[in-house]
């Protein structure tokens, strides 16, 4: 090795605090990732790459990368926290909707789905905000809202909580997402019985309304697992059926079918 070349070699760079799980964490991954959006400014000071609060306002949406060569200034104390998404459907699990401005028709689609579900001729951007804001967000325990829906009822698209973390819902099987905002192992998707889901409601509705979600290539049959599980035949550590208790989940409301739960500690902190 040529002498002082260690000394040249540039430190890898921590990931910043601006990835968003399906469950709307804003964590440090390297994963990279195909849309931003935002939930307002989530940072303070200019340079701090800490993010202090979980959202700012009840629009949560969702950006394309580049529109008409405006530029996200990240960390800026006086601009909204650009947040990046893997892919649609994490940021439609997370509880984030289309922005009305750089993807207008898709921001149209997916309201005028909504409106159908809550039978009115027109949902504006502030009812469309707050309708979903009640069904991702649990005020008094600060946490996610989760819901119970039958595995038979989830569309393509739609992410769920399983033992071993969240899984994206695809045909016959699940995907699961891992914590370095990848896909990982594909299980077997059980045929019965309910899943414990993070996709909001709404947008369960709007996914099977026929909207034509992103989901990442990496997400593709070709990362099949060895062992693939299902309801009548288990794999050590790995099953699509198995669902971890969460500490302080308690049922309240029914919505459409779907028994509401609040999300514990265990994904993430109470903000």
């Amino acid at each position: 090795m040529p002498s002082g070349s260690m000394g040249s070699m540039e430190a890898p760079q921590i990931p910043a605090q601006n990835r968003v799980t399906p469950l709307g964490e804003v964590v440090a991954a390297a994963g990279r990732c195909a849309w931003m959006g935002n939930r307002g400014r989530l940072h303070e000071g200019s340079g701090s790459r800490v993010v202090l609060r979980h959202h700012q306002s009840r629009a949560w949406i969702t950006c394309v990368l580049s529109f008409h060569g405006r530029d996200a200034e990240q960390w800026d104390p006086h601009h909204y926290t650009p947040l990046f998404f893997l892919d649609e459907a994490v940021a439609f699990a997370a509880g984030h909707r289309p922005c009305a401005e750089c993807r207008r028709a898709a921001y149209r689609e997916f309201a005028a789905a909504t409106a159908r579900l809550l039978r009115v001729t027109r949902l504006g951007a502030p009812e469309l905000d707050r309708h979903l804001h009640e069904e991702r967000w649990d005020p008094p325990r600060r946490t996610r809202r989760l819901h119970r829906v039958p595995w038979s009822e989830l569309p393509n698209g739609s992410f769920v909580r399983l033992e071993v973390g969240p899984a994206l819902v695809q045909a016959d099987h699940v995907t699961l997402w891992r914590p370095d905002n990848t896909y990982g192992d594909r299980l077997e998707r059980p045929r019965l019985g309910l899943a414990t889901v993070i996709t909001p409601p709404s947008t369960l509705a709007v996914l099977r309304s026929g909207y034509a979600v992103h989901i990442g290539d990496h997400a593709t049959p070709s990362l099949a697992v060895t062992d693939p599980v299902s309801p009548t035949r288990s794999s050590p550590g790995l099953r699509a059926d198995a669902v971890a208790p969460w500490p302080g989940t308690t049922p309240s409301k029914e919505s459409n079918a779907a028994e509401t739960l609040s999300s514990g500690e265990e994904y993430g902190a109470r903000w």
